[in-house]
């Protein structure tokens, strides 16, 4: 960014938000390197194999001492837990838990495979339906009722999204009827691209602090379901069944704008359109550009269509708009507002919790194509402001540091090599700079997989972005994901052949080691919420632009399913070059 952009993009983030100011330092502890001697007991202890920590930190929230002063299993410390998503209708449009028995089944088997619990959407458009405020819980705490006599926690996501027009998506369940009413007759509240097109997946950021909902802003809406959610469901919050808040803060739950609906024709891989030419989206960019000092600056019209590659466009081709001063202000603009969208719904979440043991929590969506392409064009249209030399996650992993809060990410089951090469994809690259970005914020992070997978190469994949350095034998690896969410419970999961491999998944990612109730053991202990932070000063966050180089992740994970000789050389490799090197 040259110093004119520069300057106007402080001028537009002055009066975007007013943010006090944040202490930078991370929390990071350096590890030591490990002598050769230790290399040499660990090469020769049984199974004790240990791959060279390339990571620069490690992130430990208790010494491994005192682990041994209370008699606890050190291998402990590599234990990942392991959630599966419930069915998307488990609960369904008309608010009926109607399947229990198939639902009790499926429980059976997911206590068979030694997971930790399960994650469900708990959707807006079922719960407050009827009208403003009348709020019905009766179905999901009968399935919560359930879920907690097969002593599994529960990842709770307040999913304020559409169900339907995304991947995966199986049934319907539209917003509440009341609020789409609302938007029939003021379409400007939903996300809207250059040709006019509305999306009702999700409503636009654009109108959070607009009360034009029965007398109530968005913002309001999601605080009020939050607070009634929490007064309903407390036995299982003091129960310490629910562990964990998803906070939905766009489309398909993650903080991202709709660029890529496949009800509007999308298809992969086409770089998808900005969503931003609301009424209320317009006026806001219009009146900051006039205070940056250009009026005369518009939203962009050079973008081009979903499914069109960056080159068809003027905005996305080599030095295209986006190089420019107009173009690096929009983009700042665009993703920076998502960013504090994320972070007012973060606020009110922990506002509506307090007090509670559990986890706050956001997912950002795994946008891996055109990632190895100059201009990032679906990373960009969906909000996520990521170049080569602009980091566009760390920004959001910092503004989650002010409420404690888990960066959940995607696409983790991927591999470049499976990727067709006219998409430019790098979802490798992508989940090692996402995660080294939290890991560097302090920040917990953990993981989905994007699509159904059942074979060794996908699990192999998360297990080694789960460990990214592989296990330690003596305590706490260096890196360590808090948790992965596997997407999701099915047929296809529980035939004979998929389950025992995903059994065998799910003891890898426990380290070996059998199902812990108790997450104390394993490092991930849980606070009772407190307050948010002080908000964060726009120049920290924009701060947090500047690129570092990700953590060294391994080739390979050295847990592998399959206990193939490759996974058992690429070990042993590493050992023998932590040994000998100068």
């Amino acid at each position: 960014m040259n110093n004119y952009a520069r300057a106007e993009t402080r001028t537009l983030h002055s009066n975007l938000y007013s943010m006090s100011s944040i202490n930078k330092k991370h929390i990071l502890k350096k590890k030591p390197q490990p002598s050769k001697l230790q290399l040499c007991s660990i090469l020769c202890s049984k199974l004790g194999w240990q791959n060279k920590v390339q990571a620069k930190y490690t992130i430990m929230d208790k010494p491994s001492f005192e682990y041994k002063k209370l008699g606890f299993n050190k291998m402990l410390l590599n234990y990942v837990p392991v959630y599966v998503m419930l069915p998307l209708g488990v609960v369904s449009r008309r608010n009926s838990f109607k399947d229990e028995e198939g639902t009790r089944k499926q429980l059976e088997k997911l206590k068979e495979a030694g997971v930790d619990g399960i994650m469900v959407d708990v959707w807006w458009g079922i719960i407050e339906g009827q009208g403003p405020k009348q709020y019905d819980w009766r179905a999901y705490r009968r399935l919560f009722q359930v879920v907690q006599e097969y002593g599994l926690k529960i990842q709770a996501i307040m999913s304020f999204h559409q169900c339907g027009g995304n991947v995966g998506d199986v049934v319907t369940i539209p917003l509440p009827e009341w609020v789409l009413n609302i938007g029939r007759s003021n379409n400007d509240v939903f996300y809207t691209n250059l040709d006019g097109t509305r999306n009702v997946e999700y409503l636009s950021l654009g109108v959070d602090n607009e009360p034009l909902f029965e007398g109530r802003t968005p913002i309001q809406m999601y605080s009020d379901f939050m607070k009634s959610f929490r007064e309903n469901m407390s036995e299982f919050f003091e129960a310490g069944t629910i562990v964990d808040i998803e906070v939905g803060a766009g489309p398909a739950g993650e903080l991202r704008y709709p660029s890529y609906p496949e009800s509007q024709g999308w298809v992969f891989p086409g770089i998808g359109e900005f969503q931003c030419y609301d009424k209320y989206m317009a006026a806001d960019f219009k009146k900051a550009a006039k205070e940056a000092g250009h009026p005369e600056w518009e939203l962009p019209t050079d973008a081009g269509k979903y499914n069109d590659t960056p080159e068809e466009t003027g905005f996305f081709r080599r030095n295209g708009t986006y190089k420019s001063d107009k173009g690096v202000f929009f983009l700042t603009w665009y993703s920076t507002k998502l960013i504090y969208h994320g972070d007012q719904i973060l606020e009110e979440a922990n506002k509506a919790f307090r007090g509670c043991t559990l986890k706050l929590a956001v997912k950002v969506s795994g946008i891996h194509w055109w990632f190895n392409y100059h201009c990032h064009a679906a990373e960009l249209t969906a909000g996520y402001y990521n170049l080569y030399r602009r980091d566009g996650y760390r920004p959001i992993a910092r503004m989650l540091t002010r409420h404690n809060a888990i960066l959940n990410f995607t696409c983790l089951e991927m591999r470049d090599t499976e990727q067709s090469s006219e998409a430019y994809s790098g979802p490798e690259a992508l989940v090692r700079q996402v995660l080294s970005d939290g890991w560097k914020e302090n920040v917990k992070v953990a993981g989905e997989n994007a699509l159904p997978r059942y074979d060794s190469t996908a699990y192999n994949q998360i297990l080694l972005n789960a460990r990214p350095n592989g296990v330690n034998s003596n305590g706490a690896p260096a890196l360590k994901m808090f948790g992965f969410t596997y997407l999701r419970i099915s047929n296809d999961l529980l035939e004979y052949n998929n389950f025992n491999l995903f059994k065998k998944f799910v003891k890898r990612m426990h380290a070996n080691q059998n199902y812990c109730p108790d997450i104390e053991k394993y490092g991930n202990s849980i606070e009772p919420l407190g307050p948010s932070k002080p908000k964060i000063p726009v120049d920290v966050l924009l701060d947090a632009t500047r690129p570092t180089e990700p953590f060294q992740f391994d080739k390979k994970t050295d847990m592998s399913v399959d206990g193939s000789l490759s996974a058992f050389g690429a070990k042993l490799k590493n050992l023998i070059s932590c040994l000998f090197k100068n």
